[in-house]
């Protein structure tokens, strides 16, 4: 990696962020070259065709992001030299954990990319009692791998600083048990709450702890799983008068969050 620290002039550091955004799970800076490999390798080799020589930017999930020279390209394995480490864009301040039961994969996918780039910083998905969609643990982790891939391009083209964690699939009772502590806002969405609104309870809470989020399936919570979240600390609340789709609420719970407490609109 060079170790060129003069000043970028106003038109370099245009070209820079004009340039192609490509993500790896981990750059190790001292490794000199770095393959590109899967959907990424596919997309610059089969769909941009782009070939050696050509300058791109390289960002891994940790937040890492360097300015990097195209060296060999095959369909399968992408290689790279690394140039200069470049200054990410500002991330949030806020922490947002949305907890997501697997939709159907149009309104899942939705989910996964809109999420991202309102600047989520972990998602969980999990089984509840009326989630429709239940993949075997193959499909779990098939899926797993292809929301990441969302992940990674929404990240790129929202120009955030490190893509969210997505994390393996859980049932309900086992998703409680993994989120429950700390001293977070803790809500789970319930078109049955009749007093209880998102609003007032982002109103009263310190912006500075964070939040955490559990939407539920298309066919909606038992109230068994009601009774367990509360138990778990979590208050149930409404959005409103209108009953929303999941996909629906879960931008809403992350696009309110962001306006009160997080970086939404500066």
């Amino acid at each position: 990696m060079t170790g060129d620290t003069k000043p970028r002039t106003e038109d370099g550091a245009r070209r820079i962020g004009n340039l192609r955004r490509f993500v790896v799970d981990q750059i190790h800076p001292d490794a000199g070259l770095v393959p590109i490999r899967g959907q990424e390798a596919r997309h610059i080799s089969r769909v941009l065709r782009i070939g050696p020589g050509e300058s791109i930017i390289l960002m891994d999930r940790k937040g890492a992001r360097f300015l990097a020279r195209i060296e060999s390209v095959r369909p399968s394995e992408v290689t790279v030299s690394l140039l200069e480490s470049l200054k990410p864009p500002p991330c949030s301040p806020l922490e947002i954990t949305l907890c997501q039961s697997i939709l159907r994969p149009g309104p899942m996918d939705f989910v996964i990319q809109k999420t991202t780039e309102l600047g989520v910083s972990n998602i969980y998905p999990y089984l509840a009692e009326r989630t429709v969609v239940r993949p075997d643990e193959k499909g779990k982790a098939n899926k797993l791998r292809h929301w990441e891939e969302i992940a990674d391009g929404a990240t790129k083209q929202s120009n955030r600083e490190r893509t969210p964690v997505i994390h393996p699939v859980l049932p309900f009772t086992d998703l409680l048990d993994r989120v429950a502590g700390g001293e977070r806002m803790k809500v789970i969405l319930w078109e049955g709450e009749e007093t209880l609104d998102l609003k007032k309870v982002i109103r009263d809470h310190e912006s500075g702890q964070g939040a955490i989020g559990i939407i539920g399936p298309e066919g909606g919570f038992a109230e068994e799983e009601i009774e367990r979240a509360a138990s778990a600390g979590f208050e149930p609340v409404s959005l409103g008068r209108r009953i929303l789709r999941a996909e629906t609420a879960a931008m809403a719970f992350v696009t309110l969050i962001q306006y009160e407490w997080g970086d939404l609109g500066i």
